[in-house]
């Protein structure tokens, strides 16, 4: 299952998203974590050294390596070069899994924390005035439009903070998304503007409360999001603690606060992957990518990537690959 974590910047969605990450993780669990978010703190979050970011190879600085080992034998693609961040599999492409080895995997993702973390890369002084974060983000779009993961198999991504989720087709590649909302009017807002994206393209949204104090703040949030509001997270000691630099150990946790954890992964487990639309949205956002930019700057027609007779999901594992002269 592909998990996204959002919400406004400051809600705790970092925070929740390692907890959750580390709860299925010291359940055996396969999962892999990807730091998506503009301010790479999963790291750190999950008990990691600060700067342990700064010590991984992050996935945007190995795009050449990432699309030439999913291109695979695509008749599609005629070389890495010609992929974009939304280039769909198709047959002869190479599909993942959460955990095997891959040459993607063997540069970028290191344990931390007792989980299989990812990161997009920091916004460098040398990105300001003239790249988008959104370039780094690329590559976790790819990752997903190409990962077959199953029930029982978890990634889990910390997103950028509020609508900017929206600024690429990856929003659609979650079969569950918790959006993170205090109980504030600001953070509410972020949460009405989210649930009106996401409406028209069915994504699964459940909304975890988070720094509750007491009834008043569940009555609050319950007015505000309504049925969306699964379960909530109370001030904590531990988060606290966590937050300053001391991660202690999940059974810290305060007993309640567990059992959101536990929440939020039957919530997940019930939640349906499909597989058809999955890849209807990838289609459709690969047009709208290559008419909008990605043509112009290929030099081709990028919608002839697609296969229209390839359908995601772990049946096609079974596709065999294209013979090439």
């Amino acid at each position: 299952m592909k998990v996204a974590f959002v919400g406004k910047g400051g809600s705790g969605k970092t925070t929740l998203a390692a907890l959750f990450a580390r709860h299925l993780a010291a359940q055996g669990r396969p999962v892999l974590a990807i730091d998506a978010d503009i301010n790479q703190h999963l790291a750190v979050a999950l008990g990691g050294p600060e700067g342990a970011t700064a010590t991984m190879t992050p996935l945007g600085e190995h795009l050449p390596v990432i699309k030439e080992h999913l291109r695979g034998d695509n008749p599609r693609i005629g070389s890495a070069d010609e992929m974009v961040k939304t280039t769909p599999p198709g047959t002869g492409s190479r599909l993942l899994s959460v955990v095997e080895d891959n040459p993607i995997y063997e540069s970028c993702v290191r344990p931390v924390g007792g989980v299989r973390l990812a990161v997009t890369g920091e916004f460098t002084a040398e990105d300001l005035g003239v790249a988008c974060y959104h370039s780094k983000v690329g590559a976790v779009e790819l990752l997903l439009n190409h990962m077959v993961d199953g029930p029982g198999e978890y990634v889990v991504v910390d997103m950028t903070a509020g609508a900017d989720s929206f600024a690429s087709g990856l929003f659609t590649r979650f079969d569950r998304t918790f959006l993170v909302c205090e109980p504030t009017v600001r953070s509410v807002s972020v949460y009405r503007q989210y649930a009106g994206y996401a409406r028209d393209y069915g994504v699964a949204l459940t909304v975890v409360g988070n720094k509750v104090e007491d009834a008043s703040d569940v009555e609050f949030l319950r007015e505000h999001v309504g049925q969306d509001l699964l379960t909530w997270v109370s001030r904590s000691a531990y988060v606290r603690r966590a937050e300053r630099g001391t991660v202690g150990p999940l059974d810290e946790l305060e007993a309640a606060n567990r059992a959101v954890l536990g929440q939020l992964t039957e919530a997940v487990d019930r939640s349906v992957q499909d597989w058809t639309a999955f890849t209807r949205w990838a289609h459709e956002f690969h047009r709208r990518n290559a008419a909008a930019w990605a043509n112009e700057r290929a030099g081709m027609d990028l919608s002839t990537q697609i296969d229209v007779d390839f359908r995601m999901g772990p049946q096609a594992r079974n596709v065999p690959t294209a013979i090439t002269a």
